[in-house]
């Protein structure tokens, strides 16, 4: 089954999914948008949102796919490119540090490949960080209708701790960094991890993802899978639902997808 591609138009009292008119039929402005559901008590049909990092609350696939030029310039044959490093979105640094031993020549240990990595991207991010359009605002509004959120990265606790400071406190609560399993994305453990430091059943949350390597790591723990694709694409089967992206997306957004796939009853990937 083809995966809907949903584009958030802010000027509606909900995104347009699939060229409809939302039901309320009133037109607000994006402000409005906001207090709307500040103002309404919301009951939700599920209970958590996992978030992936990279790519779908920030836009940091970038500044690691520069930091990977970088390292195998310095330590490798110095024949990286853009198709390898696409490669590597998504993925568990300590399986990223082979690769670029395999395929970037990159004559440095596991370790030191990934500690220069990290080293890379937290200056990086110590300069600017680019927040994806609307992740913010949806963190935001979940917080506000009493909705829990787990991060689940793949990258390390340094680099996600960088990210977290420029979040109010308590933002997520709960947080799964790569160097917190010893499976990483796409095996369920992360995603599994997350649910279960928020006390809930993986099978009630959503997940956002940018990568089909955490959509399917999200899909195998049992969440409903909802893609933010960004560097790369996201496959149907690798996902539930697609989004072109988060800016004017609310909670009651998140509900709609969350029933439309109960609704439909498709059996979970286990």
């Amino acid at each position: 089954m083809a995966r809907e591609n949903i584009r958030a138009d802010p000027t509606l009292a909900r995104p347009a999914l699939n060229g409809e008119v939302g039901p309320r039929g009133r037109r607000l402005g994006a402000l409005t948008f906001c207090l709307h559901f500040k103002r309404e008590p919301m009951t939700l049909p599920f209970s958590a949102v996992l978030w992936d990092m990279d790519g779908t609350l920030v836009d940091t696939e970038p500044y690691w796919i520069a930091t990977e030029f970088e390292v195998v310039d310095a330590h490798g044959h110095g024949g990286w490119t853009d198709s390898l490093a696409h490669a590597l979105v998504g993925m568990d640094l300590r399986d990223a540090a082979r690769f670029m031993q395999a395929h970037g020549g990159v004559r440095l240990s596991e370790g030191e490949i990934i500690e220069a990595l990290l080293d890379g991207v937290v200056a990086r991010v110590r300069e600017a960080v680019p927040w994806r359009p609307g992740a913010r605002e949806l963190l935001a509004e979940l917080g506000t209708v009493g909705i829990p959120c787990a991060l689940v990265t793949m990258s390390w606790r340094r680099f996600a701790h960088a990210i977290l400071d420029n979040l109010p406190q308590g933002a997520f609560q709960a947080v799964v960094t790569g160097d917190d399993v010893t499976h990483g994305k796409p095996h369920p453990e992360p995603y599994l991890l997350g649910a279960s430091l928020l006390g809930v059943d993986p099978k009630r949350c959503v997940a956002l993802e940018d990568s089909p390597t955490g959509a399917r790591s999200a899909q195998a723990a049992g969440c409903v899978v909802v893609a933010v694709p960004n560097v790369v694409s996201v496959p149907d089967e690798a996902c539930h639902y697609r989004l072109v992206g988060l800016e004017g997306i609310g909670a009651r957004d998140l509900a709609d997808l969350y029933q439309r796939f109960q609704i439909r009853g498709i059996p979970l990937i286990r």
